[in-house]
């Protein structure tokens, strides 16, 4: 677990691989009983930390300014990462599936107690965040954020979808 700040408070974020229980994750996150509430994103779409960061910034702004597009803080930041304007194919395509086994767990303002909690959560193996890059379905990514091959000729796969979760609101 490593804690992240971000516009005057923190996310703390752990990656888990091997998860077995992803199906019970996402029934309990359905149902709006998971406690403590937590974001899981599917950790294959991320190629690295920087860019959750830019869309846990325009999360914790918009909920400054009372504006979340979702019903939580949580799966705003899910809604935000997806650099789609269409929340539920977005917290379909970026958060957990049935399936999922590799899974990002993120909180805002997370106490260790919370955190922990998260952990217990989980039935999987925490690993390094070190392992984002190596472990990025890029093929996947690229359709998902319909990046072209050009454009990683002159771009990073994390500074293309920086730009398109930046650029969201403004298309």
């Amino acid at each position: 677990m490593k804690a992240f700040e971000v516009g005057g408070t923190t996310l703390a974020l752990a990656l888990f691989a091997d998860v077995s229980n992803s199906k019970e994750l996402l029934d309990l996150m359905q149902a709006g009983t998971l406690e403590p509430e937590v974001a899981f994103l599917n950790a294959s779409l991320i190629p690295d930390v920087f860019p959750v960061l830019a869309a846990a910034q325009k999360t914790v702004i918009a909920k400054s300014r009372e504006s979340l597009t979702t019903r939580t803080l949580h799966s705003e930041l899910v809604y935000n990462y997806s650099g789609s304007k269409h929340i539920s194919e977005s917290l379909k395509r970026f958060g957990i599936s049935e399936n999922t086994s590799y899974i990002l767990a993120a909180r805002f303002g997370a106490t260790p107690s919370e955190m922990m909690a998260v952990k217990e959560l989980i039935k999987g193996t925490e690993i390094e965040l070190e392992e984002l890059e190596k472990r990025a379905d890029q093929a996947q990514i690229q359709k998902n954020y319909k990046i072209p091959a050009p454009e990683l000729g002159i771009s990073s796969l994390p500074d293309a979808i920086i730009c398109r979760i930046a650029a969201r609101d403004a298309l």
